[in-house]
């Protein structure tokens, strides 16, 4: 017995001594004994910094700054310098991060190359259909409209829809890609103007009298009784303002999401026929027959910045996509293009064209092109060097052309004319990669549905439209008492002293100027004895009245 017990006894201690081992390693593989920090902790990712390729991608995906701010710059407010850093670091990260990801892009853009003895404006579009695949070459064509003309040309944000409005009221609308119809109408009244919205399903078009709103379908939901005798059409997409300025000069901004007209501002330079926006600032540029180009905002009844740029009436005005450039024709047969952010008296670079233009548009490379009765020219980028001659012509024979645009996202330029309207391929226009988070020529239904709603949720106030965009979020470093001098000052200067207006036959004698004079003076006393009157002609109705209120049958008494 006690043999047996002997060798039970390491037997047991063994099993005990498995049984506390065992319950330790259990412990350590469920972690209780471990510090809760180590046991979530991930290995820390080695922080990636751009090399000098990576930086010169970055600059054309920054919108901000790289400049910190400092605690004194922000009056001592640590959570002003603290909630501005980390949006200069989010910024800064989304750049990196775009930059990086271009090598997943695969579609790369290009310009048409001619050999030495060869120009690019000599090839033609036939000779070009022979050279391009089956996909390209579709989307040359032309549409023999030829009574209700000439047309005004759009295209919807993402690239896929086109808007044709003719002069004598034919309005269409269909997907130019797939040749797939959504709406036509003749309307039997004079278009002057027509503007795709915030996506193609709606549109507006500038009738003879008022402007009008259709959908998809061709149905009119709506009709705007303010835009009077309109002539151009605008639309702010980030906004959702439709502007529209008519024979009279005055300049309308009209709230499509609300229906209210948010302002209506009177130019007093006669009618435009050149009207555009800036992408980068939401400010309106417009061209006049005196030959000055103005930039105005819903928010001053002045414009923001008058510039004399041609020596006749301004035919036609644009901006290119990074709200830099401007180029403007007129009908001294010269274009011009100027730099916004100077705005000098003498243009970057001056153009002789052989007649007068009737249209000018900008692709998204910055491509321009311009309209010369029945010819059409093409130029590389302008705002880079001067060029001595077009990259491309085209020309339609026997036609006037009115109206000019590129379309988004594809190498293709819409050009409106007496006899219909004619698409030609322009290598190099568009951009070859899109984002689809901003248009997306492949979106469903469902995709268009919530993207509207999130454009809508995302629409930027009509107060913030400014001249210098990045005002908003900047922050003034100056002392606080340089600010209240300033303040005082401009206090002061427009504080104006009354001066009654002369009349005539004896009426601004010394006591009538003082009564009018006196008209605009607030006093408790005057205000005393109005109160008193008003309370004695109530109770002299009373007392007329019998103290009985009347009825709608006490006039058959």
């Amino acid at each position: 017995d006690t043999s047996l017990l002997k060798m039970a006894e390491p037997n047991s201690s063994v099993s005990q001594k498995g049984k506390k081992k065992g319950t330790k390693d259990s412990a350590k593989r469920s972690g209780e004994d471990q510090p809760m920090l180590n046991r979530y902790d991930a290995p820390a990712a080695k922080e990636v910094k751009p090399d000098w390729k990576t930086k010169r991608k970055m600059k054309k995906y920054r919108r901000g700054t790289d400049d910190k701010l400092s605690k004194v710059a922000a009056g001592g407010n640590k959570k002003v310098v603290g909630t501005f850093n980390r949006a200069a670091e989010k910024e800064k990260k989304a750049a990196f991060d775009a930059a990086r990801a271009e090598i997943l892009l695969t579609e790369t853009g290009g310009y048409l190359e001619a050999d030495e003895l060869e120009r690019t404006f000599k090839f033609t579009q036939d000779q070009l259909a022979d050279h391009i695949d089956e996909s390209s070459r579709r989307k040359i064509f032309d549409l023999t409209l030829d009574k209700l003309g000439p047309y005004a040309v759009r295209y919807s944000s993402n690239g896929r829809h086109l808007l044709l409005g003719g002069r004598k009221g034919h309005v269409g609308t269909f997907d130019w890609q797939t040749g797939g119809l959504r709406c036509e109408l003749q309307l039997r009244e004079t278009v002057r103007d027509v503007q795709f919205l915030h996506n193609e399903r709606l549109f507006a078009v500038a009738q003879k009298s008022h402007v009008y709103l259709y959908d998809a379908s061709g149905a009119e939901i709506n009709f705007l009784a303010k835009h009077i005798d309109p002539l151009r059409l605008e639309f702010l997409p980030y906004h959702f303002l439709l502007v529209s300025i008519g024979n009279q000069g005055f300049l309308k901004y009209h709230d499509v999401s609300t229906g209210k007209v948010v302002a209506e501002i009177k130019t007093k330079l006669g009618a435009c026929h050149a009207m555009r926006h800036n992408r980068r600032n939401a400010i309106i540029h417009c061209g006049h027959t005196n030959g000055t180009v103005t930039l105005w905002s819903p928010n001053m009844t002045a414009p923001v910045v008058k510039q004399l740029c041609h020596r006749g009436p301004i035919n036609g005005v644009a901006v290119d996509h990074t709200g830099r450039c401007m180029a403007t024709v007129g009908a001294d047969s010269t274009m011009k293009v100027w730099d916004i952010r100077q705005f000098k008296d003498k243009p970057l670079y001056s153009y002789s064209l052989p007649s007068a233009a009737s249209a000018i548009d900008i692709s998204q490379n910055n491509l321009a092109a311009v309209s010369c009765n029945s010819h059409v020219q093409v130029w590389k980028p302008l705002n880079v060097q001067k060029h001595h001659s077009p990259y491309m012509k085209h020309q339609i024979p026997g036609a006037t052309i009115r109206d000019l645009r590129f379309c988004p996202y594809e190498d293709v330029l819409g050009i409106g004319h007496s006899k219909g309207f004619s698409s030609i391929v322009v290598p190099g226009a568009a951009i070859s990669n899109f984002d689809s988070l901003e248009a997306n020529p492949f979106q469903t239904s469902k995709q268009r549905k919530e993207a509207e709603v999130k454009q809508l949720l995302d629409k930027i106030p009509s107060e913030l439209i400014a001249l210098d965009p990045d005002a908003v979020v900047k922050v003034d470093s100056r002392a606080p008492a340089i600010k209240a001098a300033e303040l005082k000052a401009a206090q002061e200067e427009n504080t104006e002293e009354f001066v009654p207006r002369h009349r005539k036959r004896g009426r601004s004698s010394t006591m009538r100027r003082y009564l009018r004079k006196q008209a605009n003076v607030i006093d408790g006393r005057r205000e005393a004895i109005k109160e008193r009157l008003a309370k004695e002609k109530a109770a002299k109705q009373t007392e007329k009245d019998g103290g009985k209120q009347k009825s709608a049958l006490d006039r058959f008494s």
